[in-house]
């Protein structure tokens, strides 16, 4: 009778040892470029899912890019989550990124898909959204400001120290912001609109967030930002808007990858596969991030913008997304433009 009860007791506690090994996956260390709280987020989801835990370092695409570069002959991170396409396809092209097919390829809409295969299979698209303004209404309207309609409107005399635009060496969206105009206007042009709107900057924060959150502070009338960013500021409480300018802007497709030398790849394939579900890509609304997700069968919330109806240039990602034009791009930036007294 004691043999019995010792051996029961013997496979009880192996069973539950092995229940422990089961849920104890390892780790991921993940690198993430949307808001803090979607980065948590999917964290918390998917090691609740997976057993999996998940260390988060949370900082714009430009910072990142910078670090896995800087880390490429010790890799530290295992996957980059979110931020602007282009950085990716940066990484893609710098062979900072590992190939990787998901079996969900073909759940995703086509510029997902075709994000992939731009990076020979290095990046994927997993969200969409379009270049805009926002602005304080109760800003503007105790400063008898007209809000900007048109990219030429800011221009004017009256934004005089009310703009802000991040800081293109740090954030994608500051470079999507250059690249947008370049598009539109010329290269020549594009840069003497720049000269003269750095007039009415009043700073250049680091990450791409940071101008329409003072917005929302009431530190400053105007930002150039995402616009599903000004949605997520406004149903917060704060008293904002957002307009996409008359002429046509740029997008973004924010985008996911592997990095090369991952330690722990077999965990980042599983997070990367996980996250272009439908349930995972939903997270980003739950957090009150509106951009338009990658998986065609993931709800669009009716507070998200519609792309559908949104004037969009037809940007060149192959172009804007290599690592040589990118820096091109900043260095004049940073030359020609960042060097102007305001």
């Amino acid at each position: 009778m004691l043999l019995r009860v010792v051996q029961a007791a013997v496979i009880a506690a192996t069973a539950l040892a092995a229940s422990g090994a089961a849920r104890a996956q390892g780790s991921l260390n993940l690198y993430c470029s949307v808001q803090v709280e979607w980065c948590q987020a999917a964290a918390n989801a998917f090691g609740r899912e997976t057993g999996i835990r998940v260390s988060v370092s949370q900082k714009g695409s430009g910072e990142v890019l910078a670090q896995i570069r800087a880390e490429a002959q010790n890799p530290r991170g295992d996957l980059w989550f979110g931020g602007t396409g282009d950085p990716h396809l940066q990484a893609a092209e710098e062979n900072l990124s590992a190939e990787y097919r998901s079996a969900a390829l073909d759940q995703l809409h086509d510029w997902a898909q075709k994000q992939a295969r731009d990076s020979h299979y290095r990046t994927v698209g997993i969200y969409a959204g379009a270049l805009g303004f926002g602005f304080n209404t109760e800003l503007l309207a105790r400063r008898n400001i007209a809000a900007p309609a048109c990219w030429k409107d800011l221009l004017e005399p009256r934004f005089r120290n009310e703009i802000q635009m991040a800081n293109p060496q740090s954030s994608g969206t500051a470079y999507v912001m250059i690249a947008t105009i370049v598009q539109l206007m010329g290269e020549e042009q594009a840069f003497d609109y720049l000269k003269a709107l750095h007039r009415n900057i009043n700073a250049y924060p680091r990450q791409g967030t940071g101008p329409i959150k003072s917005v929302a502070r009431g530190e400053t009338g105007v930002s150039i930002s995402f616009v599903h960013d000004a949605v997520t500021e406004r149903l917060g409480g704060f008293p904002v808007s957002s307009a996409v300018p008359c002429e046509g802007s740029g997008y973004e497709v924010g985008s996911m990858s592997i990095i090369r030398g991952a330690r722990n790849l077999r965990n980042a394939q599983r997070f990367y596969d996980w996250a272009l579900t439908p349930a995972a890509q939903q997270l980003g609304a739950e957090t009150k991030q509106f951009q338009t997700p990658s998986n065609r069968a993931t709800p669009v919330p009716a507070e998200a913008p519609q792309m559908s109806q949104i004037r969009l240039i037809d940007y060149d990602f192959a172009r804007y997304g290599a690592s040589a034009e990118r820096r091109r791009l900043i260095e004049r930036w940073d030359r020609e433009v960042n060097t102007l007294p305001r």
